[in-house]
């Protein structure tokens, strides 16, 4: 991501181009997720070989020719390469935040300090972020990477003097591919562990295997190609290798999320060391790999990848809050991540030239008295610096203001935290305990005789259980008000996987009511199986409410025709319609487009009061057909799950 580029860096074939290969994997990992790279972000470790190699090969050439590292001389340097950019993009996207509001501007404060003090990705960390959820616009989310890579600038040049100790660079290589292989197997400990998978990627520490791999290259080349990779082979065939090698990243990067440390670090160490092999290919003398690879469109596309890859997360993020009110996920339209894509490549080749290539060339003072030169020159050169600083204060006050204004959590959290405290505040209120399902079945049967002509009694909260997701806790409010002595158990990031365990556990316990509502469709896919083992525990004397899902997901529509055809042919199974009924007042709904707000819980409460009415309206006729058979001489008869 951050190749060196001045004047004393070495030029090394085909590193740009690998940069552009890079910068495109996770640029249409987040811009266009239905095009299948699902292990695109794999392009960040990409750019951190490259670095580790860079770097390194830097320092060793300034350590051969002066016997030293002139370490505030390569800071300055890196400060003049990364921080011009880094400083437009944050002022201009946290003013455009503060312009379009909502819940981009939540937590917005430490987003900025953690992408001032180098450390985004511990903040990150610290803060519980997700890098993985699609619900949370984080603003800045993609700056975690930046941070790794500063921290390694920071750091490496006061260590590699230790490197330098040992004379053979055998030794040298060894002592960074073990602390490479310690990073990767931390992370995967870690992971097998159980550790929150945002600390396991974000981390400095597990996640520097790619720095790594890219310092032993650098020590094992000494500016050419390594010789184990010259011996015996040609220029022709070595290009050959890392053609293969290009192909292999690109391969990974279609691979689908793989279970337990598979994916991570698993491919992402399979991507580094693919990477290693493609720069030790390009920089071998007289290979047409390295020339192949920097053809001019690559080129340009790599020189400016910093750039690029800075932009294109924010962008996309404001587009998406200001187009849909929500956060990029899998059901981002094509449009919009074109329309990412090209401001990206037009603020990325503006701030290239005119922000970022001035200030490497001349340096913050340099720049800083030209800017003052062109204040006293020409009126022309005068209105071009009096627009610039007049635009830096702009975005200054605007970054001021996002931070000042910025709310302490999102709407969708505000929706959660307020259905947990109504079902603590519900606990915390003694209501009847009710009788088991078989009993208030019997009881609600002898009512319904009583007011045959009535039609059935209308059901109560204390024969209701729900089981649900965030979406249901969001909505506790209203379902408690309109049942009052309702049942809910509902959990943030809940799937249907969960409910069988759920019900199991209420039945054994004598809890589980005649009424029985699942929220769970949210959060992935469902299987047919997890449905048949819910009617299996429900069973026939119970009234199942299946509630549909609302949300910007891919896998939405799936969930909901799978409800409605395992419900169809079933009395005592009935779809609630939270999907239809908010359609077209998705306004009601939080910032993510996902949890409802106080009248959107209304709504999902409707949904689900008219349902279970409606199904207990037609579930007299269908309990007394199930009662006829289970007291028919002859064998016992079950109702089929399918």
């Amino acid at each position: 991501m951050n190749a060196l580029t001045t004047s004393r860096a070495p030029h090394y074939a085909g590193l740009d181009g690998l940069r552009a290969i890079a910068v495109t994997l996770v640029v249409v990992y987040h811009l266009f997720p239905a095009w299948g790279l699902t292990s695109g972000f794999l392009g960040v470790d990409v750019f951190f070989v490259i670095s580790g190699f860079l770097i390194t090969s830097l320092l060793l050439r300034e350590h051969a020719a002066a016997g030293r590292i002139r370490l505030a001389d390569f800071w300055r340097r890196r400060a003049r390469r990364l921080l011009p950019a880094l400083a437009l993009v944050v002022t201009v996207c946290a003013t455009a935040a503060w312009l379009v509001g909502a819940d981009l501007l939540v937590g917005i404060g430490g987003q900025l300090a953690g992408a001032a003090t180098f450390s985004y990705n511990w903040v990150s960390i610290a803060t519980g972020s997700d890098y993985f959820a699609t619900t949370a616009p984080e603003l800045f989310r993609n700056l975690w990477s930046l941070a790794v890579e500063e921290q390694f600038y920071l750091l490496w040049p006061l260590v590699l003097p230790l490197f330098l100790l040992p004379r053979r660079r055998a030794v040298r290589v060894a002592a960074a591919l073990a602390l490479g292989a310690a990073s990767a197997g931390w992370a995967v400990a870690l992971t097998l562990g159980g550790a929150d998978a945002t600390r396991v990627y974000f981390g400095t520490d597990t996640h520097a295997f790619g720095l790594l791999l890219g310092v032993a290259l650098a020590f094992a080349a000494r500016g050419a190609a390594p010789r184990w990779l010259t011996r015996g082979s040609t220029p022709t065939a070595t290009g050959v290798v890392g053609a293969v090698a290009v192909a292999g990243i690109v391969g990974l990067a279609f691979l689908p999320p793989l279970a337990g440390a598979l994916t991570y670090p698993g491919v992402l160490v399979a991507a580094s060391l693919l990477t290693v092999t493609a720069i030790a290919c390009g920089i071998r003398t007289g290979s047409w790999f390295g020339r192949a690879l920097d053809v001019a469109p690559l080129r340009w596309v790599g020189v400016r990848s910093y750039g690029i890859y800075l932009w294109h997360w924010p962008v996309m993020v404001l587009l998406t809050q200001a187009a849909t009110g929500g956060a990029p996920d899998a059901a981002t339209p094509l449009w919009l991540g074109a329309l990412t894509l090209v401001l990206s490549l037009v603020a990325a080749a503006a701030s290239y030239r005119w922000v970022e290539m001035p200030i490497r060339r001349h340096g913050f003072g340099g720049s800083l008295r030209a800017l003052r030169a062109r204040l006293s020159g020409s009126p022309q050169r005068r209105f071009g610096a009096v627009t610039a600083v007049v635009l830096g204060v702009l975005m200054l006050g605007g970054t001021t203001a996002a931070v000042a204004s910025a709310p302490a959590e999102t709407a969708a959290e505000a929706a959660v935290e307020a259905g947990q405290a109504a079902l603590e505040a519900a606990a915390a209120t003694p209501t009847p305990t009710p009788a088991p399902a078989s009993e208030s079945a019997d009881g609600a049967a002898g009512e319904a005789a009583e007011v045959a002509d009535d039609g059935p009694p209308p059901i109560t909260g204390d024969q209701i259980t729900a089981v649900g997701d965030s979406v249901m806790l969001a909505s506790a409010p209203a379902l408690l008000a309109r049942y009052p002595g309702i049942a809910i158990d509902a959990a943030v990031s809940r799937s249907m996987w969960s409910a069988p365990d759920i019900l199991r556990d209420l039945a054994e316990h004598d809890s589980l009511r005649s009424v029985v509502v699942i929220g769970l469709g949210t959060n992935g896919a469902i299987s047919r199986e997890s449905l048949r083992e819910i009617t299996g525990i429900v069973g026939s004397k119970r009234q199942l409410v299946l509630v549909d899902a609302h949300a910007p997901r891919d896998w939405i529509d799936d969930v909901n025709g799978d409800l409605r055809d395992f419900a169809r042919g079933r009395g005592n199974v009935a779809v609630a319609d939270w999907s239809g009924a908010i359609a077209g007042r998705t306004d009601l709904l939080a910032g993510d487009g996902v949890h409802p707000g106080p009248t959107a819980a209304e709504v999902y409460a409707d949904a689900v009061a008219e349902t279970v009415d409606e199904l207990n309206a037609g579930h007299d006729a269908h309990r007394e057909r199930v009662a006829t058979r289970e007291h028919a001489p002859g064998p016992r008869q079950f109702m089929s799950p399918e």
